[in-house]
């Protein structure tokens, strides 16, 4: 019997229903029919797939990591319906699909939804990762968090027989105004390799962001209290070590560690939103410590390929988060029992740790191979704390979530044109909170002794799909999914104003519980491919964010979205790919509680409707290039005109890299924002009214950057 050995050799470019290998745009396309979504858990065919799945492959990231970074932006690029990305270390106001998607690695959440701290996609170094498989739309297949899909980062795998290393160094400039507080640049390492039943992969990566400078060459704000990746530094060490007990039985250990912090050099000086001034930065230290992340994510995983026919798959995992925000003077922070209003400095600490199991078993061979089952159950226990780190006060109590959830995955294919799907999960959870008073706060809320509870949720959650492939080149789809997840219970907590408030009779810890509904169709007639879907997506107690005086609050009501997503890749011949992507969304609420939907979801909740178009060029065996547009529409979030109306500006962003092959090695020029586009950012337009929050987005910037493979 031949050993499971993983497929890491050879990456994958990946669109709706046809697939390239990694020189898509040099090699002549082919199908691959048998590539599987990892992150449905019954290994389900991306063909066969009832909605909406994007994988993002290693060529692609790579691609956008020559760009920016960022991992928020990288996703924005080439995700139309997730929000335009901020380029901080917050993600505050980026959703996807109008909601909060649940990010994975390896399948291990890095959400933090008892108090969300908005920082889930720094948690690791894209160099570290081989492939990102993205769910549209809610799913309950991860347990909570999914309201608007799945994100799940697949690390870098061993790869079979052979030693593999890779390199990377790259620095990046602003066109102009170049000096050595603008100079950023990052380098990282990898090796993957195997050794008769042993198999390994070590991944290592630095980087130095320098100062942010728009369009106009001024520095932007920094955002010295929810934290930003400008002027910081970050490192990442992944390992993952592999030993196969037998030809079918593999046991797997992963580490990973990731950490930024800011350098804590620059202080924010206010804008003004009248007279369209934006927030900069001058050169000073900010009080108290830098913002930071620290995250360390750990699992061991046993996976049994024929356990009596079937495919037994375990997982154990542990991660441990820590966000630091940044110190200032803010109303939710005085107390006259410890310094007079207005004179008490402080900087609140997120802290989690998140403790779980995740077991699945899988026959696929049912029915004469027409019927595929996949069973499992999940286990988190999740407790998560907030405070006020230079004053030791509690802002939000230590508060522990526990859950399990086991559930049930079916596929029937009676015929080769016809693939039905069906699922269904039950949610058991319990939220602890001992009695805690809320800090005095000068804007209203807190102050107040609150009973503790411990409430208790029950749901269970379906979701079907079907596809229909009347024509070799059509495919019909359909789908529904229920989601579940909580609101910011921290945000919850620490807001409550009533006095002997107790937590068990609190409706606004209710769970979230989202509706997905889709229909769509996809086309692989050479050299077109195309593939549109409408969706809606509603919750009868939806959990929105409302700015008030700077502090955001939980809002509990009933939301309706719906969208439209669509993409167009014409492979003009074999060394040119252009491919158009658009997302149309709008989202509405019930502002009065009369069970009838009258508003617009703002930009904090909702992002605008974009249209992404790239275009992959192989000119020469040697030379390729990359180009990228990002169109923001306008929008105006209030039907009826008025003064407090809001308005988005939109923007237009073009990227734009080459690539030239060395006898050894590849030498990459990329600019991001090659037309030096000046704008404020989404968030700064539609999410946000502070002032000292009114942030532009960068200007253009060069990148030059060396890789080798050896």
């Amino acid at each position: 019997m031949v050993k499971l050995k993983p497929i890491a050799q050879h990456t994958l470019f990946i669109i709706p229903s046809l697939y390239f290998s990694s020189m898509a745009f040099a090699e002549q396309a082919i199908e691959l029919d048998e590539m599987t979504i990892t992150s449905t858990r019954s290994e389900t065919k991306l063909k066969d797939s009832p909605q909406v799945v994007t994988v993002i492959n290693r060529e692609q990231i790579e691609q956008q990591l020559k760009i920016s970074p960022d991992a928020s932006q990288v996703l924005s690029s080439l995700l139309p319906s997730f929000t335009p990305a901020r380029q901080k270390l917050s993600s505050a106001g980026e959703t996807f699909r109008g909601r909060a998607p649940l990010f994975l690695i390896d399948g291990i959440p890095q959400s933090n939804p008892l108090r969300d701290a908005q920082r889930d996609g720094h948690t690791i170094d894209l160099s570290m990762v081989e492939r990102i498989e993205v769910i549209h739309g809610a799913s309950a297949i991860h347990g909570l968090g999914a309201t608007g899909g799945i994100i799940n980062f697949i690390t870098r795998r061993p790869t079979a027989n052979t030693l593999d290393q890779n390199m990377n160094v790259q620095v990046t400039m602003p066109t102009s105004e170049a000096d050595n507080d603008t100079l950023g640049y990052r380098t990282s390492y990898g090796l993957q390799g195997s050794q008769n039943d042993w198999e390994y992969a070590l991944g290592l990566s630095y980087e130095k962001q320098g100062l942010f400078l728009d369009a106009d060459d001024d520095a932007i704000g920094v955002d010295n209290t929810q934290g930003d990746i400008m002027a910081s530094r970050s490192y990442d060490v992944f390992a993952k070590l592999g030993y196969w007990l037998t030809d079918n039985q593999n046991v797997e250990f992963q580490f990973n560690r990731y950490e930024l912090d800011g350098d804590n050099d620059y202080l924010s000086v206010a804008g003004d939103r009248d007279t369209k001034t934006p927030a900069t930065s001058i050169k000073q230290t900010p009080p108290g410590q830098a913002p930071h992340n620290e995250v360390t994510t750990t699992a061991i995983k046993y996976d049994n390929y024929d356990l009596a026919g079937m495919h037994f798959k375990a997982q154990a995992y542990r991660q441990e988060f820590e966000a630091l925000f940044g110190a200032g003077i803010f109303g939710s922070f005085q107390d006259p029992s410890i310094a007079p209003d207005g004179t008490l400095y402080d900087q609140s600490q997120t802290s989690s740790i998140k403790k779980g199991a995740k077991f699945s078993l899988t026959k696929d061979d049912l029915l004469n191979n027409k019927l595929s089952l996949t069973g499992g159950m999940d286990i988190l226990h999740d407790t998560t704390e907030q405070e006020l780190a230079a004053t030791n006060r509690s802002w939000v109590p230590e508060t522990t979530f526990k859950n399990y959830a086991p559930f049930l995955q079916a596929q029937l294919k009676p015929v080769d044109s016809l693939v039905l799907n069906a699922g269904i999960r039950h949610e058991k959870a319990k939220l602890d909170v001992d009695d805690f008073h809320t800090i005095h706060s000068t804007n209203g809320a807190g102050g107040v002794d609150v009973e503790g509870g411990d409430p208790d949720f029950s749901e269970t959650l379906y979701n079907a799909g079907i596809v229909v492939s009347p024509l070799s080149w059509l495919s019909v789809f359909a789908n529904y999914s229920e989601g579940f997840g909580m609101p910011d219970v921290g945000r919850v907590l620490r807001g409550i104003g009533t006095e002997n408030q107790n937590v068990n009779d609190f409706l606004n810890l209710q769970p979230v519980l989202t509706d997905n509904r889709e229909i769509g169709f996809r086309i692989n007639w050479q050299p077109i491919d195309f593939e549109v879907s409408y969706y809606e997506s509603d919750s009868d107690l939806g959990s929105r964010l409302e700015n008030v005086g700077g502090t955001y609050f939980v809002r509990r009501e009933k939301t309706e979205i719906n969208g439209v997503e669509t993409t167009l890749g014409i492979q003009a011949n074999d060394d040119h790919r252009i491919e158009l992507s658009y997302s149309y969304i709008r989202g509405r609420y019930d502002s009065d509680d009369n069970g009838t939907i009258d508003s617009d979801l703002d930009g904090n909740n909702i992002p605008p409707n974009r249209l992404i178009t790239n275009w992959n060029a192989s000119w020469t065996p040697k030379l390729s290039s990359f180009i990228q547009i990002s169109h923001n529409f306008d929008r105006n979030f209030d039907e009826e005109p008025g003064d407090d109306e809001i308005k988005f500006d939109g923007y237009t962003l073009v990227d734009a890299s080459l690539a030239y092959q060395l006898p050894k090695g590849r030498v990459n020029l990329a600019f991001a924002n090659l037309l030096n586009e000046d704008y404020f950012d989404y968030y700064s337009q539609t999410a946000n009214t502070l002032d000292e929050r009114y942030f532009k987005g960068r200007g253009r910037t060069v990148t030059l950057g060396y890789s080798l493979d050896f």
